[in-house]
């Protein structure tokens, strides 16, 4: 599960996961405390006036003598060890209530005698106990006082009243024993109600004690839980960020923009939305139905098969139901991309599909992608909403079938209120559970197609690399002089069936400009694509200063190249912030200047702010025009040792394209310079002009000499120019 192995990617990860654990057991120990607290004020608090158990706290001699008339002699060591007598002849309980195995033994070694004195009436009770009153224990007792009876004869009467009172079960038997404390403490003017309400205010504050301890610990597991979470999806998205920005275009390729957008964004908050609920409920449901299963059974309810039938209904609902929605979320992305993709096409074309009358069309084709997401998540969300109401069938059924025989068994004398009371609560916990992995279940399918989309960006292979550190080669910005050279240079897009470039070979020299001209398709941009590495060469090898650009790190490389795009870009912010893209420390005097260079300085005079007017994004309040100036001033201030211009001028009016020229031949210097151009009158004077047909170069030399000697130049020119231009 590619959501488990994010979760588990690192080893700060695994630590705070086992610390959530941990939490969570101590919040599912409180939680599932609760319900015992509460079955003890009912069955302890009211049904027994605040008296726990068969132990008494303070006991008459004369009572504690008839108790042990039916004790063994190991048993009267025992109570007479923790029993401190005082002159009135009163004996007060001196092992304290925490020390539960003794509270145990001395429950066991009192409650036969107990409930024998009860029965008999001796003692004044509330209740009756049947079967026990067949031994008359006053006629016994006389019998014993006066030797008449041995300790071996009391001890067989004692076990006959055990196998009697027995098949009551050990309610009845603990409930007449209790009877019998009450009594006692009666006699000796103990006030119930005081003993009642100290009892009560015990609980409560246990009660008290458990619900802090269950909201803290909750309290700390969702901090931890999104604190984890936000850092890992922070993480995720850092190494999102740097993976995508070391793809070549190949990769590019792979992925759309549309799709990356999604998986960076979309992607990514389905991750975290569901690492946070795996973390907190994931992890939590399971330790709360294990909890309650076991506490289920150590009810000794007798009505264990209740939660059994309950929690196989319970599963056979979530497996169908999944089983059902899978295959849907695992293309839910998928059509998410879709949509966005569609949605990106129309906002940013919609000049073109305007001035197309295409509207009605691109109108069909958003309802189309919008429409299937939609039946897609209508299935889904149908199908999962359905879980709710079967859950909560499941769990108001459960109480009702619990009420029907626990009251059956409360009516026999083998249940008590309190404990059936729990037991609906921890049955109740036990559905809960799986109501909240029923629920998380909507979100993890979903945010497992996306954690593997995440995965699959972070697992791709980047095309191009440097070397290691130390085979590469070092060179300071200024080290560089720029003349680049192609060797024999052959290129083939990834997974194509032949080379788009084939044997390409020429030298461009600093100080010159070396124009590239050809028809639509013939490779002029893919070649000059390869010099800044956003492409490597299949076979034969580029150089700069005679160093294959393999050879130098990639920053290195592109640190002594300003390369302009064929598609002007801008970012948001203002001009002289693009314009200072390049670093942070170029003066503004700097910045002037390539602007003058650029033939940017006019238009920006003209807005207002000047350098400080605010550019949208994508630079959607310039011109085209203007935009490339813009670009190409933002080359000119990275002050490169190799400028490319892939048909930077296109936007350009033939005037501004003239004086611009002039300004780079004025001020470049000693740069070379390497131009794609489509306009013959862009690059007429030109040192060397390369002519490319089909991927190979047909001509090579300047403006006139390709005229004499090159037809695919001469056309290119003759349907361009006019036969007197051309001469001129």
């Amino acid at each position: 599960m590619a959501l488990l192995r994010i979760l588990l990617s690192s080893k700060k990860m695994v630590l705070t996961i086992l610390v959530i654990i941990v939490i969570l057991i101590g919040q599912a120990y409180c939680e599932l405390s609760l319900p015992r607290v509460t079955s003890d004020i009912v069955d302890v608090g009211i049904m027994q006036g605040g008296i726990e158990d068969a132990v008494p706290n303070q006991i008459r001699r004369s009572s504690l003598n008839d108790l042990e008339l039916f004790m063994p002699e190991d048993d009267i060591e025992t109570v007479e060890k923790v029993y401190d007598e005082n002159a009135e002849g009163i004996l007060t309980f001196t092992a304290g209530r925490k020390d539960k195995e003794t509270i145990e033994t001395l429950n066991n070694i009192f409650e036969i005698p107990m409930l024998l004195f009860s029965a008999s009436g001796s003692a004044r009770t509330d209740s009756a106990v049947p079967g026990a009153s067949d031994f008359d224990i006053e006629k016994i007792r006389a019998a014993a006082v006066a030797g008449m009876m041995s300790k071996a004869q009391l001890l067989e009467i004692r076990d006959k009243a055990e196998e009697v009172i027995g098949e009551l079960g050990p309610l009845m038997s603990g409930t007449a024993a209790v009877g019998y404390v009450k009594a006692e403490y009666e006699a000796l003017g103990v006030d119930m109600q005081d003993l009642q309400i100290d009892y009560m205010i015990a609980i409560a504050i246990k009660m008290l004690l458990f619900t802090v301890g269950a909201v803290a610990a909750s309290i700390t597991v969702c901090f931890l839980a999104t604190r984890t979470a936000s850092g890992l999806t922070k993480r995720l998205r850092k190494d999102m960020y740097f993976k995508i920005l070391s793809f070549s275009s190949a990769e590019m390729d792979k992925f759309t923009g549309a799709s990356l957008i999604t998986r960076s964004t979309n992607d990514l908050q389905h991750i975290q939305m569901a690492l946070i609920m795996m973390m907190r409920i994931v992890l939590f449901a399971p330790i709360m139905g294990i909890g309650g299963c076991i506490l289920v059974v150590g009810t000794h309810s007798g009505m264990g098969w209740i939660a059994v039938v309950a929690v196989a209904l319970l599963l056979l609902i979530v497996i169908t139901l999944l089983t059902l929605t899978m295959p849907k979320f695992k293309i839910l992305q998928t059509l998410v991309d879709r949509l966005n993709l569609v949605s990106r096409e129309i906002l940013t074309g919609l000049p073109v599909i305007r001035a197309f009358c295409r509207e009605n069309f691109e109108t069909k084709r958003f309802e189309k992608a919008n429409e299937d997401l939609m039946k897609t998540q209508l299935f889904t969300n149908r199908a999962m909403s359905m879980m709710f109401p079967f859950m909560m069938l499941i769990m108001n059924g459960l109480s009702v079938v619990i009420v029907w025989f626990g009251g059956i068994r409360i009516d026999a004398g083998s249940l008590q209120v309190g404990d059936m009371m729990a037991f609906i609560t921890y049955t109740i916990h036990i559905v809960i559970s799986f109501l909240m992995i029923s629920m998380i279940a909507v979100m993890l399918p979903r945010a497992n197609v996306a954690a593997e989309r995440v995965r699959e960006v972070l697992a791709t292979d980047v095309s191009i690399l440097d070397k290691p550190e130390a085979e590469l080669i070092k060179r300071e910005k200024g080290d560089w002089q720029g003349l680049v050279e192609f060797h024999d240079v052959s290129f083939r897009f990834p997974d194509a069936n032949e080379d788009v470039l084939e044997h390409i070979s020429f030298s461009a020299v600093p100080g010159q400009t070396t124009a590239i001209i050809g028809s639509t398709g013939s490779g002029k941009s893919t070649l000059i694509n390869l010099i800044p590495r956003l492409f490597d060469v299949t076979t034969g090898c580029i150089t700069i200063d005679g160093v294959d650009i393999r050879d130098v790190s990639q920053h290195d490389l592109r640190r002594i190249l300003g390369v302009v795009p064929q598609k002007g870009i801008l970012f948001s912010g203002d001009i002289r912030s693009n314009l200072r893209f390049g670093s942070d420390e170029i003066s503004d005097d700097e910045m002037v200047r390539a602007a003058d260079i650029a033939q940017a300085t006019e238009f920006i005079q003209e807005r207002e702010g000047h350098y400080d007017s605010p550019i949208s994004q994508g630079g959607t309040n310039v011109s085209g025009g203007q935009k490339q100036r813009l670009s190409i001033a933002r080359a000119v201030t990275k002050d490169p040792k190799v400028f490319i211009f892939d048909d930077s001028f296109s936007a350009l009016d033939y005037k501004t394209d003239s004086a611009l020229r002039r300004a780079l031949n004025a001020n470049l210097g000693s740069t070379t310079v390497l131009i794609v151009a489509q306009r013959i009158a862009t690059i007429l004077h030109a040192d060397k002009i390369l002519v490319l047909d089909e991927g190979r170069i047909v001509g090579e030399g300047t403006h006139k000499e390709l005229l004499e000697n090159c037809e695919v130049y001469r056309e290119i020119a003759l349907s361009q120019l006019s036969q007197t231009e051309l001469s001129a």
